[in-house]
């Protein structure tokens, strides 16, 4: 008993002891459990922090860096102005024109806030909750449903990245937006972002949106105003004002609502916003549309901007384009077009300076981008005169001098061996005439004779040196009716020489450029080389100062200014020109159909045709202006101003019908006109008497009129007085027309597709 008693009482220490040891064996058991579940989550979450780690630097890879942020500048429109500083047109794939914070309304500001980001001055750029939330609820639809972007996570997207709905643009967008914060203020975030987002309608930015819905600057906008400009960032074609009125209303009343609720504003003030009249003014934002001067705006564009600097910086880059153009010379350009019943084109130019002041290139450049001014080559007809006239004075012949006005025929080379003979618009032969009078006339068969004695040659040299490029130039006696096509801007840079006093300038559109960041790309100045000698110029400007006057243009006069001009017909009545100038403005105005259809069966002349449209826009043009109203004559001019007896080219006097023009010193007639009264004999002995030229067949034909003795000596007709008579020493050979005189073929046809394969070349979408 005692032994079991014993052992008994040996057991039970021992079960008892058992019993007590089994509580840390679970302990153990849970702790090992919590440990292993510890390190579990531990390496997890190093796993997922390692993953994270490379993940974000992954994906941070393509992001841009700090340097890249700061220097960063969102799309901006280049601006186009005229010499006044006035706006012509805007160029942009995104049209923006950024404005600075303090020039926003503040009502713009509160409504952003209001509506986007009403805590966007109190976060560190990113909203936890609202990323969560977003989080979730993305997740639960398995796919990118809800945003909950802040203003500088939109802003980071909008500059940043793509509008595409993934998570992974969502990581990006966050990275950068806590990047954004470090680099930026709050107020400069803000600016960038009212800047930066799309408001519908082509409107890109504050102001745009403002200037595009109510026609006004982003600093002038109402309450009221501010909640509908507001409403549209979050879908802009959904609460569009002018396409979705109810929806935008709906949109506006939010805003207004949650002003309220953040104690922006009181019930008054919602109130009366929401009930306010809303004026809208909406200006269309199109690429490519140049609603003032566009044919100007082209010929830029397409012939010096994108060539020389690339579609981006054009369209992107905030460029600043200082031109020529007046805008008020260009309008009055436009609106004497309208007189053309047919195409045409108009060119306005500083004859001193060669700045191109208005250019119109047809009616209508939505319907035809055809520039008329810059790409027609089109005959000038007896508009090509003055050239030639200019020709004979620099190889010393005088307005005083006679040539005949009569029949005359040249042989053309070739198998047929025909004969070319050309004939006056008239019709008839006037017999002797002095050059003032065949110019001002417009004598075609005088004219034809000038070529013959001064040679194609130096005609077409004339023609060089005062601006003429054209390739389409003929080096034969046709030269003599304009059968040269030109196009207008090349005419009145050769016109512009006659009121320069022979200068010929170089056509300049563009004063200067600036980037976006306001330096000088460049300038340019006007250039200008000697073209004919200032005794020419003069002697011709006072020529078609009496065309004007007296002649074929007096359809164009100006009253009380000084007006120099000639005009311009084809044969066929295919072409009309008016060109000339007044002191200060030199102007072309052409009128011809495409296809070269004729203007009319018959009258389509130059002086009925485009020398009212002249006037026209030349009146309006230098309305208020403080031009001269005479030209004036250069000090080292060698000329003196003489009035002559139009028929008999000696001095004037009573019973003459006379005429004051500038001729070389010296060299004009010092004795009267033995016509009308002045002494005959003295007149014989006046070594500057008016000389007979003749040339080609002209000495048998004025011997058969009875005009002309073996002597070489005039017998002095009543109608034409004592003349000298002259041949010229080695003319030159007189060279025929061809048969296949150039046309310039109907280029309006292709232009269009070229136009837009232009813009396709240069990545420009219309």
């Amino acid at each position: 008993m005692s032994r079991v008693s014993s052992s008994s009482s040996e057991r039970e220490p021992s079960s008892s002891g058992r019993r007590k040891e089994k509580p840390p064996k679970k302990r153990s058991l849970l702790k090992s459990l919590f440990l292993v579940l510890f390190l579990v989550v531990l390496v997890a979450g190093a796993a997922v922090s390692v993953f994270l780690t490379l993940y974000l630097r992954d994906i941070s890879e393509d992001l841009p860096s700090a340097t890249e942020m700061l220097a960063h500048k969102a799309n901006v429109a280049s601006v186009i102005y005229d010499r006044n500083g006035e706006p012509v047109a805007r160029l942009f794939t995104e049209n923006r024109q950024p404005v600075e914070l303090r020039s926003i309304s503040p009502w713009i500001i509160k409504a952003t806030l209001a509506a986007e980001d009403s805590s966007f001055y109190q976060h560190g750029g990113i909203r936890l909750l609202s990323i969560a939330r977003a989080f979730v609820e993305n997740v639960t639809n398995r796919g990118v449903k809800q945003g909950g972007s802040t203003i500088t996570q939109q802003l980071a997207r909008n500059l940043f990245l793509s509008q595409e709905r993934t998570l992974e643009r969502k990581a990006k967008e966050v990275i950068l937006s806590i990047r954004m914060e470090q680099l930026f203020t709050k107020d400069r975030i803000m600016e960038m972002y009212l800047n930066t987002i799309y408001f519908g309608h082509g409107a890109w930015g504050v102001d745009t949106a403002a200037r595009t819905y109510f026609g006004k600057p982003s600093s002038e906008v109402t309450l009221s105003e501010a909640a509908i400009i507001a409403g549209l960032i979050a879908a802009p074609g959904r609460y569009s004002p002018l396409s979705n009125f109810e929806n935008s209303k709906m949109r506006q009343k939010y805003v207004l609502d949650r002003l309220l609720t953040l104690g922006w504003i009181n019930e008054k003030e919602r109130d009366e916003a929401y009930a306010a009249e809303l004026e809208f003014k909406h200006v269309p934002n199109k690429v490519q549309e140049f609603n003032r001067a566009p044919y100007f705006v082209s010929h830029l564009l397409f012939n010096e901007l994108l060539p020389k600097y690339g579609p981006d910086l054009v369209y992107s880059g905030g460029m600043e384009i200082y031109t020529t153009l007046d805008l008020k010379m260009q309008e009055a350009a436009e609106k004497a077009m309208k007189g053309l019943k047919s195409q045409g084109a108009i060119v306005g130019m500083d004859p001193e300076t060669g700045e191109v002041l208005a250019m119109v290139g047809g009616h209508d450049f939505a319907v035809s981008k055809f520039n008329r001014a810059t790409q027609a080559f089109r005959q000038p007809g007896s508009g090509f005169k003055p050239v030639v006239y200019a020709a004979a004075f620099e190889s010393g012949l005088l307005p005083s001098d006679h040539f005949l006005d009569m029949k005359i025929e040249y042989e053309k080379k070739g198998p047929k061996m025909t004969t070319w003979s050309p004939e006056n618009y008239s019709g008839k032969f006037s017999g002797e005439v002095t050059l003032e009078y065949a110019l001002i006339h417009s004598i075609n068969t005088v004219a034809v004779r000038l070529i013959d004695y001064v040679g194609a040659k130096n005609i077409l040299n004339t023609a060089r040196n005062l601006g003429i490029t054209s390739p389409h130039v003929p080096a034969d006696l046709s030269l003599a009716l304009g059968t040269a096509s030109i196009t207008p801007l090349e005419m009145t840079v050769a016109f512009s020489a006659f009121a320069n006093n022979g200068k010929t300038v170089t056509p300049l559109m563009i004063r200067e450029i600036r980037s976006g960041n306001g330096d000088v790309l460049e300038t340019r100045s006007p250039a200008s080389t000697r073209g004919i000698s200032p005794e020419t110029a003069v002697t011709v400007r006072s020529m078609l100062i009496d065309a004007v006057r007296a002649g074929t243009g007096t359809r164009a006069q100006i009253k009380d200014r000084e007006t120099f001009g000639k005009t311009g017909t084809t044969n066929d009545y295919s072409d009309a020109w008016f060109l000339g100038g007044v002191p200060g403005l030199t102007a072309v105005v052409y009128a011809g159909n495409d296809d070269h259809k004729p203007l009319a069966k018959k009258g389509a002349t130059g002086g009925v045709i485009a020398a009212p449209v002249w006037k026209a826009f030349v009146d309006e043009a230098v309305k208020g202006r403080d031009l001269p109203l005479k030209f004036s004559v250069p000090e080292d001019a060698k000329v003196e101003n003489v009035k002559i007896c139009r028929k008999s080219g000696f001095r004037a006097i009573k019973g003459c019908s006379a005429v004051s023009i500038y001729m070389k010193k010296n060299e004009a007639p010092k004795t009267n006109c033995p016509i009308h009264g002045g002494d005959m004999y003295a007149s014989t002995q006046d070594p500057n008497a008016p000389r007979l030229i003749l040339v080609h067949n002209d000495s048998e034909t004025y011997a058969s009129s009875g005009l002309y003795t073996d002597a070489g000596t005039t017998a002095p007709p009543p109608e034409t007085g004592p003349v000298k008579v002259s041949k010229p020493t080695g003319p030159s050979e007189a060279v025929a027309p061809s048969d296949m005189a150039y046309k310039d073929p109907n280029p309006a046809d292709s232009v269009e597709d070229k136009y837009q394969k232009l813009l396709k070349q240069y990545g420009i979408s219309n």
